[in-house]
């Protein structure tokens, strides 16, 4: 697999990023980060700095991933919706 760029992140393999919600339309998510331990077709599974699991879904956030290279990049939520195998396949 190649490289994680900000490129190719919708493609790519998110689990082990670390992320934070730049924009939702639930005020209550916006703001969170943490490092994304599971995915599922519609949620990203968030374990925080206090060990908290948090499940946050994809549609209605912006999502800031930081890659391992140090680049921020924004991803709108709706490009990631759907099985990360299959999405992992695209």
């Amino acid at each position: 697999m190649s490289p994680i760029t900000p490129y190719n992140i919708v493609r790519h393999e998110l689990i082990g990023l670390e992320v934070k919600v730049s924009a939702s339309s639930n005020p209550y998510l916006k703001g969170i980060s943490g490092i994304v331990v599971d995915e599922t077709k519609n949620m990203l599974i968030l374990e925080g700095v206090d060990g908290r699991l948090r499940r946050i879904p994809k549609s209605c956030c912006k999502f800031r991933f930081k890659l391992p290279t140090g680049i921020i990049v924004e991803v709108d939520g709706r490009l990631i919706v759907g099985r990360p195998e299959d999405r992992v396949m695209r």
